[in-house]
């Protein structure tokens, strides 16, 4: 059995395309999945199956929220490894007094290349910061994630992915949630 991490990207956000996460528990177990545990209303959701490819997950929960729900919501399935990265990899976290309130990660679908920061227009974004790591973008803003240019539409459309971003506190206890398991 593999435990995955599903991020359901952009659901109960303002009253737009509102699931309820009871009901979409009992979805995901309609169709094979055990084990399924949400976390919070914002599209977090942990399935076990045997299935050990992300995207063929991701596949069918976008498929069966569709089904079910009616809405097309993206979904980046990932791994333990993928939020330990997080912890590991985030140069933000070495900077002496960092606000981890002000700290995000996004999750995009595809491996950036290793040249893509330099493609960008970072002047656009700036004071916020970003850093890539593969499949991870760390986002540092300067104010608050509702007072910035760099947000998942930027995100997407200057890189070319689906992104979706979850808040430090997010990050750290959907992690301590994967450890429970």
């Amino acid at each position: 059995m593999t435990t995955h991490l599903a991020l359901l990207r952009g659901i109960n956000v303002s009253g737009h395309k509102m699931i309820n996460m009871v009901a979409l528990k009992k979805a995901l177990e309609a169709i094979g999945f055990t084990n399924v545990v949400t976390y919070i209303q914002s599209g977090n959701v942990f399935v076990d199956t045997e299935e050990e490819s992300p995207g063929k997950v991701g596949f069918l929960i976008k498929q069966e929220i569709f089904k079910e729900f009616g809405h097309d919501v993206p979904v980046i399935v990932i791994g333990k490894e993928d939020l330990q990265a997080c912890l590991d990899r985030n140069k933000f976290l070495n900077e002496e007094g960092v606000d981890l309130k002000k700290l995000y990660v996004s999750f995009i679908s595809s491996m950036l290349p290793d040249n893509m920061i330099t493609q960008l227009n970072l002047n656009f974004i700036k004071p916020d910061e970003i850093q890539l790591d593969g499949k991870r973008i760390y986002l540092k803003y300067d104010i608050s994630p509702a007072k910035t240019r760099l947000d998942n539409k930027w995100i997407e459309k200057s890189m070319n992915v689906v992104s979706t971003t979850r808040n430090w506190n997010t990050v750290n206890k959907l992690l301590e949630m994967f450890e429970g398991k």
